[in-house]
């Protein structure tokens, strides 16, 4: 037996026991977080955050609603502050081992703490998630080639005595060494903080490779196929042809999905991941199954709060075992990183209870509702996935914003689109889309009928405008994303003012 199948072989292995050690607690999901809960409770309970919220009364969920509130950054931000100033057993005991730097766009740079209890887990679900494709397929070839995740810099700063880092590029130290000679870029180009600079580099290490597996965010990973194309002249798929895995999150896959298959010439299997730098929530555990599976044996305990009634003054927080299917809900969590009923401002919903499968359906502050409609990111992805679906439409990125003061006509909503390959007929399409919409969303609906609104207004964009908006604002590449919608007209006015400057 070869070097190379002995790797295959033992992958194998490797997967058919972790399928089976996650099982088990997929299979005991209430039992599993209550034992979470507990553990939280005890272990923290001498912190500062701890003794300011009376761990050592805490007994059960109920004891915790009354005495630990909802809380986002900003809320955490003062326990946050002692922490990154150098202080331990403030949120969690001891100093964090990481903190994972992200930019938020209300609360400024952030400090995430990952601890030495944490960091496993973010390591661990991202493993699984390729252990159960390699179960449910019996294909682990691509441990065999080439690896690439499109991530950030793996260099790290020291904040008083605490690594800091892009959580990517935090993860990129943990990558097993079995892998490490399968694993691209090289370390030098990953460090490269100029993202086209970065993207180019990669394109000059991989393209004469064996290419297994690709991984990164949906539009950044478009960018590095567009350019293995412009380098070589061949589609990715021809030139990589061993490439058998395409490994995602951060967005919904299906408004990318017909570009990148055209960009690699066919599909791929792909696998769903949700990691945050607040934790590694859910990957997708099945093939054939839209939800991802909630990790809930990972040091994190789980709140979910119907969306419509979470800005109540005070809002049902329910567990694991109190949710229901294909309800809007607001997910906190608590965690071994010092986290406490935190709102990690993602929303989302049940497709499965037996086991636990949860898919992403947007931002709680990325909605729009200026007319009392709250038209939310899944409303708007799905109703683009339904017009262009079965069509040669090609979606590249796009926006919704409304517009409340038009020049002329009623209110509506501005679709910002940049096509890859447009309709033929714009105004027809643009009706298609305002028909799915209000299928979608019924407030919507009655008030486009009632002639509130005018139905929705399309803004064709030309090439490379969602690219020169995100670096413009300092975003592009990593782990940034266009928000599918906003309530304002921040990102609309930007992308007028850039296609007039055109």
């Amino acid at each position: 037996m070869n070097k190379v199948s002995i790797k295959t072989f033992f992958a194998k292995k490797l997967a058919k026991r972790a399928v089976k050690r996650v099982q088990k607690w997929a299979n005991n999901p209430v039992d599993t977080q209550q034992k979470v809960f507990k553990n939280l409770i005890k272990t923290a309970k001498n912190t500062q955050f701890g003794q300011d919220h009376a761990f050592n009364q805490i007994s059960n969920h109920t004891d915790y609603v009354k005495r630990v509130p909802i809380r986002d950054y900003e809320g955490l931000r003062p326990y946050v502050e002692k922490t990154v100033a150098g202080e331990s057993d403030v949120l969690w005991p001891e100093k964090p081992l990481y903190f994972a730097k992200t930019s938020g766009t209300t609360s400024g740079t952030k400090y995430i703490p990952i601890s030495k209890a944490s960091m496993p887990h973010h390591i661990t679900a991202a493993k699984d998630a390729l252990y159960f494709h390699i179960q449910n397929t019996g294909d682990a070839s691509f441990v065999d080639g080439k690896l690439i995740f499109l991530q950030g810099s793996p260099v790290l700063t020291d904040t008083n005595g605490v690594a800091t880092g892009r959580l990517s590029g935090i993860v990129a130290h943990y990558v097993p060494s079995y892998l490490q000679k399968n694993r691209l870029p090289s370390w030098e180009t990953n460090c490269i903080d100029d993202w086209e600079t970065k993207v180019d580099a990669i394109v000059e290490e991989t393209h004469t490779e064996d290419m297994r597996l690709i991984g990164g965010i949906p539009p950044w990973v478009s960018m590095y196929y567009e350019k293995l194309i412009e380098k070589t002249g061949k589609k990715v798929g021809e030139l990589f042809p061993n490439l058998s895995l395409f490994v995602y999150g951060g967005v919904n896959f299906e408004p990318y999905r017909k570009k990148l298959e055209d960009l690699v010439g066919r599909s791929l299997p792909s696998v769903e991941l949700y990691p945050a730098s607040e934790g590694f929530f859910a990957f997708q555990d099945q093939p054939d199954q839209k939800g991802m599976l909630l990790q809930l044996d990972s040091g994190m305990f789980y709140e979910f709060v119907p969306a419509e009634k979470f800005f109540e003054d005070t809002p049902p927080r329910l567990t694991i075992g109190e949710v229901s299917l294909n309800t809007n809900y607001v997910m906190l969590v608590s965690s071994n990183a010092g986290l406490w009923a935190y709102n990690i401002g993602d929303t989302v919903m049940f497709t499965d209870l037996k086991p636990f499968r949860v898919v992403v359906t947007g931002r709680i502050k990325h909605f729009i509702s200026a007319f009392g409609e709250h038209v939310i990111g899944k409303e708007v992805e799905d109703a683009m996935n339904k017009v262009t679906h079965g069509t040669d439409v090609g979606v590249s990125e796009f926006t919704v914003a409304p517009q409340v003061n038009p020049t002329s006509g009623l209110p509506h909503h501005d679709w910002f689109v940049e096509f890859t390959n447009p309709p033929k007929n714009m105004e027809s399409f643009a009706a298609h889309l305002d028909d799915a919409l209000c299928k979608q969303n019924t407030y919507y609906k009655d008030l486009i009928d009632g002639k509130v609104l005018q139905p929705l207004i399309l803004h064709p964009l030309p090439q490379g405008s969602f690219e020169r908006y995100m670096k413009r604002i300092g975003k592009l590449g990593g782990q940034n994303k266009v928000p599918r919608l906003t309530n304002d007209r921040k990102i609309a006015d930007v992308l007028v003012e850039e296609k007039e400057s055109r």
